[in-house]
């Protein structure tokens, strides 16, 4: 008998459906508002609390290392003092609070409640076993969570487990290739997939002139064109970037077997695109322009 083979980027394609939902989360507008109830009104507040509440009162230096790409003096406008105003487990419920609202609006009751959500929050959850803790601190801050009752709650919370235990190791491979955290950045937009530049301004604290430092440090290396365009070493780079950053991820999915990353890829993209389609995320969030 032969055991089907996982392929090697599997895991990569069902990350992203899932992380697809887990990042609307941060757009929103539920959100904004379960936080400004516990009086949390900037919105860099909110996006730090609401990511940074698993680890506690953390203070901006261990908020900037475990995100990585945002400016520490942005940052540290807004950390530790935000947890004079919210404790990190007012900040969870709110979240919880928002997730479940916007979900609830995004992907409408009947999705909700269905047997697909059930199931894909199973298959997630599986797929979460076999996570690991070791260098991971984001994700084993959320692995210390209890697991909501609800189905579309708890797949929601394991799609955040496998996407900060993906974006832990994830870290790692940017670091061992020898790119700071704007410069990751830089390099992910030029793919075209990544945030577009105002709104790496507006979001991680850089301006105009760390874009253009990081640019030119990237054309040094000759991973950047003149046109702010990866050059084929650049893009060799972002390739293997990806596929180490698989090779780190690969024992959920290898846990949930071929079948079952299908299956939750299946599912998992189906409710990405309701999410899409509903106008979960600004039209010109992605993109070099």
């Amino acid at each position: 008998m032969t055991t089907a083979v996982l392929e090697p980027r599997a895991g990569r394609r069902c990350h992203n459906v899932l992380n697809s939902l887990h990042a609307m989360s941060y757009f929103a507008p539920e959100l904004g508002t379960e936080c400004a109830a516990i009086g949390i009104t900037h919105p860099r507040a909110v996006n730090f609390a609401v990511r940074a509440a698993a680890l506690g009162a953390v203070g901006a230096g261990a908020v900037t290392a475990t995100f990585y790409n945002y400016k520490y003096e942005l940052v540290a406008r807004h950390v530790p003092a935000v947890w004079a105003v919210a404790s990190p487990e007012e900040v969870l419920a709110a979240r919880t609070r928002a997730v479940d609202g916007a979900l609830r609006r995004l992907l409408g009751a009947q999705a909700v409640a269905s047997a697909e959500m059930g199931e894909a929050a199973r298959l997630a959850l599986r797929a979460a076993e076999a996570c690991s803790r070791s260098a991971r601190p984001l994700y084993s801050a959320y692995a210390d969570l209890p697991v909501p009752e609800e189905p579309h709650l708890a797949y929601f919370h394991a799609a955040t487990l496998l996407r900060e235990h993906r974006g832990d190791g994830h870290l790692a491979v940017l670091m061992a290739a020898g790119l700071d955290g704007l410069e990751a950045v830089v390099t992910h937009t030029a793919t075209g997939k990544g945030m577009a530049p105002k709104w790496v301004f507006t979001t991680r604290g850089w301006a105009q002139e760390d874009w253009d430092a990081a640019c030119g440090r990237l054309r040094e290396r000759g991973l950047l064109d003149g046109e702010g365009g990866l050059t084929p070493a650049g893009a060799a780079l972002r390739e293997e970037i990806e596929a180490e950053t698989d090779r780190l991820d690969r024992g959920p999915y290898v846990h949930l077997g071929v079948e079952g990353v299908g299956r939750l890829t299946e599912l998992g993209a189906g409710f990405a695109r309701a999410v899409v389609a509903a106008g979960a995320f600004p039209v010109d969030l992605l993109g070099r322009g």
